[in-house]
């Protein structure tokens, strides 16, 4: 069993966390909100802390998912310099490859390790301990680190050196921002032939155009409920990421720009925190004018 930390005990996060705790390693926890983190230690056994700093002293491996880049490099700054040399710092959350190299290549610096590691599989995976992790970073860390993710991970990939997890997940974002548009674009479509999409569905879901989308989002999508998963702001945030590495690649992204400038029309309706499976409501809207 390891000694860990988790810093962000968000709707990822926290339920990571807490599947650490039940397989038996030792976890200490902050979290920006320490209402929060008391809450998740009332569930868990495990540990609070006032500071990042506190709650990373001598542990094995630091667990970090929180927002965006600057928060990834706050949460470096301030535990790095309390990790034991040999430590590891895995960053679970959603950043620029360009990042994850600068983080790594001064944890190298201190001694350390570092995984930049994303993760798919949204809330419900999380909850479920059925995540995938796609990991940037050294083989000998990812050996070390992933026995101990299997708490939370169904499927873990070391895609290659520090920044590849990253740039992996950002295909993941690609794909799924496609998939979405043509499925809402589908069910539109559907509904203005007057077809029982139910039957459409149950038609179409065990051929080619079966997707996870449409298996888990095609009822919630035609009923309009959007109120849950994986929120219109987050993509917004993962697609700008996407759309910055393109600029420096050269990769030629119109489907996922087009799709990212529909995510800013639903942003305008008031659909910030709705899932991403809403711009089917885009859709609905453009019918009534």
């Amino acid at each position: 069993m390891a000694k860990t930390a988790f810093i962000g005990l968000g709707v990822m996060g926290g339920p990571m966390a807490g599947h650490l705790a039940r397989a038996g390693h030792d976890v200490s926890v902050f979290n920006r909100s320490e209402e929060k983190a008391r809450d998740w230690a009332q569930k868990h056994k495990g540990r609070t802390y006032s500071s990042v700093a506190g709650a990373v002293e001598g542990v094995d491996i630091v667990f970090a998912c929180v927002g965006a880049d600057r928060d990834v490099r706050e949460v470096f700054e301030a535990a790095a310099p309390a990790m034991r040399k040999g430590a590891i710092f895995v960053d679970h959350t959603t950043a620029s490859a360009g990042l994850a190299r600068e983080l790594a290549e001064r944890a190298e610096e201190l001694g350390l390790g570092f995984l930049d590691a994303p993760v798919s599989g949204g809330q419900a995976g999380a909850e479920a301990g059925r995540l995938t992790v796609m990991a940037g970073g050294a083989p000998g860390v990812f050996a070390e680190v992933e026995p101990v993710m299997r708490a939370y991970a169904a499927n873990m990939t070391l895609i290659g050196p520090a920044g590849s997890g990253q740039l992996a997940k950002m295909v993941n974002q690609i794909c799924i921002a496609g998939v979405v548009q043509g499925l809402a674009e589908a069910l539109h479509f559907a509904k203005r032939a007057d077809l029982d999409v139910e039957k459409v569905i149950a038609a179409i879901s065990k051929g080619a155009a079966q997707s996870w989308q449409m298996e888990n989002r095609w009822k919630t999508m035609v009923d309009g409920k959007f109120d849950f998963g994986f929120a219109v702001d987050w993509m917004r945030k993962d697609l700008g990421l996407v759309l910055d590495e393109a600029e420096l690649n050269g990769a030629q992204l119109e489907l996922t720009r087009l799709v990212d400038g529909f995510y800013a029309d639903v942003q305008a309706m008031g659909g910030r925190r709705w899932d991403t499976s809403s711009l089917i409501a885009r859709l609905e809207r453009m019918q009534q004018r």
